[in-house]
């Protein structure tokens, strides 16, 4: 299996700590020709993980990716599974995304011998476009909004979920492009990245979803444009990122807040060209790393986006990390990159690292 070590290459605007520890990507076989959409790390067991996305397809690996053994759900081979979340090996959730009844939630407790699905969006206007998980019982996913107000289907036991809506702008919704647009702390917190409308927007929670706030994001907007993903590395630090996924609307396309979501300012533009798809936080120990993917490439940062340097330039949907900063990218014709980070002492030539 070949081992594909890209260090980054340092630009002028770049100030990134060469002697902090920097990503080495490991190349992997999906077994699989699929676009893939989304990443899961078990928070128990870094060596599992769970990638899905179009023709029915998920993928598991229990070795860290070593192998992966990649499957179609039985009968649902036109869906689009867009978003996941994965406990450990044996129990999972997809999520459907689509108009109607193509958006869905499918659950797995069997390492996916058996699916059950636990929800079946029954709105002929809706079109869900991420999900998040709190814990292994309590969770929600979001939908492009339906006459002024924006579907949100809950659970909190994870097989039974329930419908309300909450307000929205006019054509406001997400961006079904990563399962990032949607995030979910332990502490109760929950945030959705919003676009397509007259601003985008971070919608915040403290109460597990029962109320929100709404704060406005100065990105790029307007119809086709927006936020299309949010990480957070505590409840007052994270980034929005996203760009123009259709039309020619221009503008900023990161940028973050210190307060838990309540204001937000512009920082630099990830150094790859088009829209920011994905984004996460690696975390191991103390140090917290931004990855940001999208079809123009991937690029991350050690200070919350104030300075980027280029990962790869491959096309890249999705990304996600374990408890122990273990991470993947994942794109299109089953293209699966993993992530680790090694201290570097040294640089070579333009700024890389000696091989």
């Amino acid at each position: 299996m070949p081992i594909v070590l890209r260090f980054v290459v340092l630009s002028v605007a770049c100030s990134l700590p060469l002697l902090a520890q920097q990503p080495v990507l490991t190349v992997q076989q999906s077994n699989s020709t699929a676009l893939f959409q989304a990443v899961s790390v078990s928070a128990t067991d870094a060596r599992v993980a769970w990638i899905s996305g179009h023709r029915g397809t998920y993928a598991v690996t229990t070795d860290g990716g070593a192998t992966w053994q990649a499957h179609v759900m039985p009968g649902r081979d036109s869906l689009e599974f867009r978003d996941l979340h994965a406990i450990d090996a044996r129990r999972a959730w997809l999520m459907s995304a689509g108009t109607g009844a193509r958006s869905g939630i499918f659950q797995t407790t069997d390492a996916g011998v058996t699916w059950r699905q636990v929800f079946a969006n029954a709105d002929t206007a809706a079109f869900y476009d991420c999900m998040a998980f709190l814990d292994d019982r309590h969770a929600f996913a979001f939908s492009d909004a339906v006459n002024g107000r924006m579907p949100l289907v809950q659970t909190t036991n994870g097989r039974r979920w329930t419908v309300r809506a909450i307000p929205s702008q006019d054509g406001e919704g997400g961006f079904a492009a990563s399962g990032s647009c949607a995030q979910a702390s332990a502490a109760g917190d929950a945030w959705i990245g919003t676009g397509t409308a007259a601003v985008p927007r971070v919608l915040h929670s403290t109460d597990r979803w029962k109320t929100w706030t709404a704060a406005e994001v100065p990105l790029v907007r307007g119809p086709g444009a927006g936020i299309t993903a949010i990480a957070f590395r505590d409840r007052l630090h994270g980034v929005a990122v996203g760009g123009a996924i259709s039309g020619s609307a221009t503008g900023p396309r990161a940028a973050r807040t210190a307060d838990g979501g309540r204001t937000w300012r512009v920082i630099p533009d990830p150094p790859f060209a088009g829209p920011a798809y994905g984004a996460a936080y690696a975390r191991a120990g103390n140090a917290a790393r931004l990855v940001v993917v999208g079809p123009g490439g991937a690029a991350w940062s050690a200070d919350d986006g104030a300075s980027w340097a280029m990962l790869d330039t491959a096309s890249y949907w999705s990304v996600g990390f374990g408890a122990d900063g273990t991470g993947w990218m994942v794109g299109p014709k089953g293209r699966v990159m993993r992530i680790d980070w090694q201290r570097v002492t040294g640089t070579g030539t333009n700024g890389q690292p000696p091989r």
